[in-house]
């Protein structure tokens, strides 16, 4: 009787870790519908007046970026989110950039005002759309940093999982300018 209970115990420890795994590994390819799951956003007032979420769907007929990093307020998150900032004018009118993290939304804002970020902060506290699409971190806790370009109609143009902070943003505005 304790084999089989060692043994469930032993196959319920590795079914959540595969079940765990498969939040970190991508889910959605090129070409897919960006999954529409609605979220508080720090800022969202600048795409979208007297709302409480955002999602995909609130923005079509637009380009949106979605840049997914760890954590508010540190080095890398820092360096992508400015370089988004200080290039943000370059993007086309139609286009909308936004930041997303598993933050909540008082830090969202305390990273937006200590960078004068122009752009919304999603905050997926819950880290439903970061398990839907298959980006959290190994850890459990935050996303991997990953970059989605979504088309007007919704579907996914370009995924980024290879990012250079520094460069990444540039990147990113040379590709969204392209998009139709």
């Amino acid at each position: 009787m304790l084999r089989i209970a060692s043994f469930a115990a032993l196959f319920a420890l590795g079914l959540s870790t595969t079940l765990a795994k498969d939040d970190t590994m991508l889910k959605v390819k090129e070409g897919d519908k960006f999954p529409d799951v609605p979220l508080a956003a720090a800022q969202i007032d600048k795409v979208k007046k007297d709302a409480k979420t955002l999602s995909i769907a609130d923005l079509k007929g637009k380009v949106v970026v979605v840049f997914f990093y760890p954590k508010a307020l540190t080095k890398g998150c820092t360096i992508e989110s400015c370089g988004f900032r200080d290039i943000i004018k370059e993007f086309p009118e139609d286009a909308v950039v936004l930041g997303a993290s598993g933050d909540d939304m008082a830090l969202q804002q305390k990273f937006i005002d200590t960078n004068m970020l122009p752009y919304p902060l999603l905050c997926d506290t819950d880290l439903k759309l970061i398990k839907e699409l298959g980006i959290l971190s190994t850890s459990g806790k935050t996303p991997q940093r990953v970059t989605f370009v979504v088309d007007k109609d919704g579907k996914i143009a370009k995924i980024y999982t290879k990012v250079d902070t520094a460069k990444h943003p540039k990147e990113v505005l040379e590709l969204v300018k392209t998009v139709k």
